[in-house]
């Protein structure tokens, strides 16, 4: 039982007076053609081209990820354009917005910091200056007078929320959301504020990784299935235009357990290295330990190279690492994770000049994907001699410097790997002295 405080007036209540008329759906006006481009490459893709006006976007991480970082260097560029910014400093002082903003080597007067908590007056100033972007830090930390409860309460977040979702639709300003995370990574607070807004972003990535990954969970103007990768550095967040070099800078050649697969985010194809390790199980059930990969996709894959690849994982302890702390969520790396079980398992390593591309099904058959051709044609641009794609896949080989293998089944994939380690053995015999 909680003791709940009845309020006396809300936030949300109806405006009175004229209202707003209805309109012909012919006679609207298509923003698609008014997009604010916000001078980082990585953030428009994610956006679907760039800013819907009067769009309300929620950003949420970890803290101490870059959120306030990224939506600075998002401002100052558009203040370098001309344009006005809000920025309402509601957890940090003026200063310390100075203090990164000369970090990040740009000031402006076009960006206007408002040290504000209350909502009331933070709108109050935006009717005034007619900005053409407002940034919010945080929402969790402002707050309307009219409503009793304290600051980021389930009652404060709705009707702040709703507030600058009104003003954004009828000022056409689009509005950033800074959002805090909680413990399981979800934006703190009631979902219906997810539900309300327009985009809702996540800035992922590891503290102690240098590049960071912006992920759409929604986005009413553009797919959900974009990222953009950023690298941290001392003058702020930079776009990563090859994430695939990126990913792959500190692969190590001819190393059992390592395969490069070809993902597809959106409509970008990149080149990951997936690692795999294969040990005696010290004691009790052996581990199915996965970082970057589905767990439960992770123990189908060794029931299906246990069944028809006759490899013996029962006693064995098997863990996948997808490297540089992205996440991998499509089938169509199944086969470069599995031959990297298959290859740490025997010892065996993979060809470095090979990426794998392909889904598996139960009973071992490989399986076609989509989009094989981008991905093919990323592979061969970043210099790899030869594909190992579904046989069922009818596209020919798209460069006379890639070579593609076609494998139907889990089976015949392992075999292959077999037959490459006698040719290497006899290789290294045909060449020793004795």
């Amino acid at each position: 039982m909680v003791e709940k405080t009845v309020e006396s007036s809300s936030g949300m209540a109806p405006e009175t007076g004229g209202g707003t008329r209805p309109q012909r759906l012919s006679q609207v006006r298509s923003a698609e053609g008014r997009r604010l481009t916000l001078g980082l490459p990585e953030f428009d893709r994610v956006l679907g081209g760039g800013l819907v006006p009067g769009s309300l976007v929620l950003l949420g991480g970890d803290p101490g990820i870059g959120k306030s970082t990224l939506l600075l260097q998002v401002a100052l560029r558009l203040a370098e354009y001309g344009q006005e910014v809000l920025y309402v400093a509601a957890e940090e002082s003026p200063e310390q917005i100075k203090l990164r903003a000369d970090r990040l080597g740009s000031v402006s007067d076009g960006v206007v910091v408002l040290p504000e908590t209350a909502l009331d007056r933070v709108l109050e100033t935006a009717e005034e200056l007619r900005p053409t972007m407002i940034v919010v830090d945080s929402i969790q930390t402002v707050y309307l007078t009219a409503l009793e409860s304290s600051p980021g309460s389930v009652s404060q977040l709705r009707d702040c929320t709703a507030q600058l979702l009104r003003f954004a639709k009828q000022t056409a300003t689009p509005i950033f959301l800074v959002g805090h995370v909680t413990k399981e990574g979800l934006i703190a607070g009631p979902r219906v504020v997810e539900h309300m807004v327009d985009v809702v972003l996540y800035l992922e990535g590891e503290r102690f990784y240098q590049h960071r990954i912006l992920r759409a969970v929604k986005n009413r103007f553009g797919s959900t299935n974009e990222i953009g990768v950023f690298e941290m550095t001392d003058s702020g967040l930079r776009d990563v235009g090859n994430p695939s070099e990126l990913f792959l800078a500190e692969r190590v050649r001819d190393a059992p357990g390592s395969a490069v697969v070809v993902a597809l985010e959106g409509t970008r194809p990149i080149l990951i290295e997936v690692q795999a390790l294969t040990s005696p199980a010290g004691y009790g059930t052996p581990r199915r330990v996965a970082t970057g990969f589905d767990a439960t996709r992770l123990q189908l894959l060794v029931a299906v190279l246990t069944k028809h690849a006759g490899l013996r994982l029962a006693d064995q302890d098997v863990f996948v690492n997808v490297t540089g702390g992205i996440r991998l969520v499509e089938p169509a790396a199944d086969l470069g994770v599995a031959l990297a079980i298959a290859s740490s398992a025997s010892g065996i390593p993979l060809d470095p000049t090979a990426v794998y591309i392909g889904e598996l099904g139960l009973a071992g058959e490989v399986r076609g994907v989509h989009a094989l051709e981008r991905r093919l044609q990323e592979a061969a641009r970043l210099g790899f001699e030869r594909a190992f794609v579904p046989a069922s896949s009818r596209v020919a080989s798209l460069s006379a410097e890639l070579r593609l293998i076609p494998i139907s089944s889990l089976a015949e994939a392992v075999s292959a790997l077999a037959a490459q380690a006698v040719r290497s053995r006899q290789n290294g015999s045909e060449l020793s002295p004795g």
